[in-house]
């Protein structure tokens, strides 16, 4: 339940910088009202959710992002859960800072962990972590050295997505659906969709989330970076504000 903890302490300690780490069984289950809220709120927290896909401390049970499926000590015939999107949840409830980075990339961990902690509100980041124990090379398939280029879409403002080895694939919208078409085939270079992290709405960062391996390339960077205020904020203000009254 740390985001409960670190929302006290960062609203009666606001010169601190208050970080959270929590996994995807503590953050998605069994601590997920807490991590919503801490997030709806906007509360100046920097929260990192790493994700591995299983419960790891408490010894190799499905979590709530365990693909259908999966054969643990908690589902020997295969779990029938549907799993759970975390960068959904932070969008759904509008956190102001949206990220996704992998562990196997530790300068771009760093960049993203970096602009997480430089943003003015909360700011929630998931990390594809490799539990060796396990789930062992759960994320080898997309974030692997030797596939990495063509399974993984780098994010960067106010550039086009493009991606691959050779960088000659990109996504473009068909209706309302992204899909991948090579460089060399695009009429218009107007069709490429250009990374709008800023976007007040979140349609756009939503439809970044759905994009998913092996049908797609998977986004990594910054999903959304918009400003409002935050809740320590307008509650130091309001209680000045009182108090001057």
């Amino acid at each position: 339940r740390a985001p409960t903890i670190a929302s006290g302490l960062k609203c009666v300690r606001p010169e601190l910088t208050v970080w959270v780490i929590t996994g995807d069984g503590d953050g998605l289950s069994i601590g997920g009202n807490h991590l919503i809220h801490a997030m709806r709120r906007n509360i100046d927290l920097k929260i990192i959710l790493v994700n591995n896909q299983i419960y790891g401390l408490t010894k190799g049970q499905y979590s709530p992002t365990s693909e259908i499926g999966k054969v643990t000590k908690s589902s020997p015939v295969g779990s029938i859960d549907y799993p759970i999107n975390p960068l959904c949840i932070a969008i759904a409830a509008e956190a102001t800072f949206i990220a996704r980075t992998v562990d196997l990339d530790p300068r771009h961990m760093g960049m993203v962990l970096q602009r997480a902690c430089e943003h003015k509100g909360v700011s929630f980041v998931e990390i594809y972590q490799n539990c060796i124990i396990f789930n062992k090379d759960a994320f080898q398939p997309v974030a692997g050295r030797e596939s990495r280029e063509d399974r993984i879409l780098y994010l960067e403002h106010g550039k086009p997505l493009i991606f691959g080895k050779k960088r000659d694939q990109s996504i473009r919208l068909n209706g309302p659906n992204p899909e991948v078409v090579n460089l060399a085939d695009s009429k218009d270079s107007k069709e490429i969709l250009v990374h709008k992290e800023d976007d007040p709405l979140p349609n756009y960062a939503y439809l970044l989330t759905q994009m998913e391996y092996p049908e797609m390339p998977v986004p990594f960077g910054v999903f959304r970076n918009i400003q409002k205020p935050t809740y320590d904020q307008m509650m130091d203000d309001q209680i000045k504000a009182e108090i001057k009254k």
